[in-house]
């Protein structure tokens, strides 16, 4: 909440009007009812802090791999708005990956040991290689567990892997990282407010926007629960161990090996089928950063909005129906 309020200030210095409609927004939001949790899913797979909890059933194995940061909720976040359970619904034997919540101990587990360590592990327990599906870093660590163990296929959604696509924020984002490093080596843990403040500063204004556009709402309307319920799960979430953060911003982002070949390979040369979804307009993971695979689909839809809003009915059905028809496994 500090580091919010302080670039609320920063963004609204020249307006005294928006500072005060962006706080009323920000009251609404805190007072706000919540909705309940959809309900638990029948199935779960664990291995140390992860698990996988799913539908069940013997159709084809499909494992959603999130990022690491932000919860995992996203793909599950309600009865009616579920990756997850629209994949169940088709059939498949859908889970979904919890990375779980790191402590300090484990500070020097960076995102590749998350895959090796976390990961793979897990996709051993079930009973055929799986469809991974991977959003947002999710999808990264997807293309790199793919070159490490044989699965079924590999789909992502905006996942960044040429990072250098981040083109004039990279220095932002290193400016950001450098200022929380020494707090986030002291602590062995990357938290979430660190993470959260980095994004914002992608587009600060808008934040600040998002926030008097819905102190505006009548606060039962369908609009005001969506935006409760989304803000609910991007202001949450564990933190990064001290590696996953240092590999993350110093590695992938401001190095961009992915890009230059030098992280687990290049996902254009996997020996399974491989589709990217990718937003034109997603302002979190632009479509620059995509890995450039033969098979790209475009989508006019936000980072979230994708999975999620309106622009969820145009990537879940091409999903569900690339997944359908692949070839059955052996």
């Amino acid at each position: 909440m500090p580091l919010f309020l302080s670039m609320l200030r920063s963004e609204t210095a020249a307006s005294p009007d928006r500072l005060t409609a962006a706080l009323t927004g920000l009251h609404v939001y805190q007072q706000a009812e919540r909705a309940p949790a959809p309900p638990p899913l029948p199935a779960e797979r664990r291995h140390g802090r992860a698990r996988l909890t799913g539908t069940g059933g013997a159709g084809r194995p499909v494992v959603l791999v999130p990022s690491l940061i932000n919860p995992a909720a996203i793909l599950d976040l309600s009865e009616e708005v579920s990756l997850l359970r629209a994949l169940g619904a088709a059939g498949m034997q859908a889970w979904l990956l919890d990375w779980g919540t790191p402590s300090s101990d484990e500070r020097a587990m960076d995102v590749g040991d998350h895959v090796r360590d976390l990961l793979l592990p897990l996709i051993e327990q079930l009973d055929a290689p799986p469809v991974l599906v991977g959003y947002c870093m999710g999808g990264t660590m997807a293309w790199a567990a793919a070159s490490l163990t044989p699965v079924a296929a590999v789909a992502t959604i905006a996942a960044p892997w040429r990072f250098a696509g981040y083109g004039a924020a990279r220095p932002t984002m290193a400016e950001h990282w450098e200022s929380a490093r020494a707090a986030c080596d002291t602590l062995g843990l990357v938290p979430m407010e660190v993470l959260q403040a980095g994004f914002w500063r992608l587009d600060p204004q808008r934040t600040v926007d998002k926030y008097i556009a819905f102190g505006r709402l009548a606060p039962d309307c369908a609009a005001a629960c969506a935006f409760v319920r989304l803000e609910d799960w991007a202001n949450a979430g564990a933190p990064l161990t001290f590696a996953a953060g240092r590999e993350l911003f110093d590695d992938l982002i401001a190095r961009d090996l992915p890009g230059n070949g030098s992280w687990f390979g290049d996902p254009r040369r996997l020996p399974c089928p491989t589709v990217e979804f990718v937003s034109t307009t997603d302002r979190i993971v632009p479509a620059a950063t995509a890995a450039g695979l033969a098979d790209r689909r475009e989508l006019s839809a936000g980072h979230v909005g994708m999975v999620i809003g309106r622009g969820r009915m145009t990537l879940w059905r091409p999903l569900i129906d690339w997944i359908t028809a692949l070839p059955a496994t052996r």
